[in-house]
């Protein structure tokens, strides 16, 4: 029998919010992949670790996945995580693979998924707290009402619409252009608040445009209502 190989959310950085079914299964399982090239500098782990401490005596597999822009590197770095995972998967063993936030959004696992999957390998993924669900919460605010839309828009440097569809929006992955994004949130004459490094020890909550600072960390994310 092949191992199952699971796709972790561990949410967005308070260990508190991890959902009870992430917890269980870090802990009956022994081999955890891990993105990065040293498990125990993740992120993820350092989140996990506080949860389960037992972590720290797993067998940690490190999945390297650089964000380079390079399609072809990024293909290959891909198809190489998945290969080690199935190498576990045939041993009949299960691979947790634990990731921030959730893992149905923006989530690297979701390309190591496609090509176990397509290689007819059974793979669950398991929800976390959504990165922008935490933010909201942080701010206090409700990140929509009655019956208006939510649009989650990444990279949002490259938009073209100028924020100008009917609802709400969260912009992710900004910070590399936040300059820019700024004059965007600016012009759209939207209500603006954001969140640096949410459910972290450097957590940081902004409650207007010009509060956000040109430089924030990449961890940063915005609510324009």
């Amino acid at each position: 029998m092949k191992g199952i190989a699971y796709g972790v959310g561990v949410g967005p950085g308070d260990p508190e919010l991890m959902t009870l079914k992430a917890i269980r299964l870090i802990r009956e399982n022994d081999v955890i992949a891990v993105p990065g090239t040293e498990p125990k500098d993740s992120v993820a782990y350092k989140i996990a670790v506080q949860a389960v401490p037992e972590l720290a005596d797993k067998e940690l597999i490190a999945i390297d996945m650089p964000m380079v822009k390079d399609r072809q590197k990024i293909e290959e770095n891909h198809k190489k995580g998945a290969k080690i995972i199935e190498e576990y998967l045939d041993q009949g063993k299960n691979v947790v693979y634990i990731t921030l936030g959730d893992s149905t959004i923006y989530c690297t696992f979701t390309y190591l998924q496609h090509y176990m999957e397509a290689d007819g390998y059974e793979v669950q993924l398991v929800n976390g707290i959504p990165s922008f669900c935490a933010a909201a919460a942080r701010l206090n605010i409700p990140l929509v009402e009655w019956n208006e839309p939510l649009h989650v828009i990444p990279a949002v440097h490259k938009l073209e619409d100028k924020l100008n569809l009917d609802g709400n929006y969260v912009l992710m992955k900004s910070a590399s252009h936040m300059k820019e994004t700024k004059d965007m949130l600016r012009s759209s004459g939207r209500t603006v608040q954001a969140a640096e490094n949410c459910c972290m020890e450097n957590e940081k909550l902004y409650r207007s445009v010009e509060e956000i600072p040109d430089d924030a960390g990449y961890f940063s994310l915005i609510i324009a209502k």
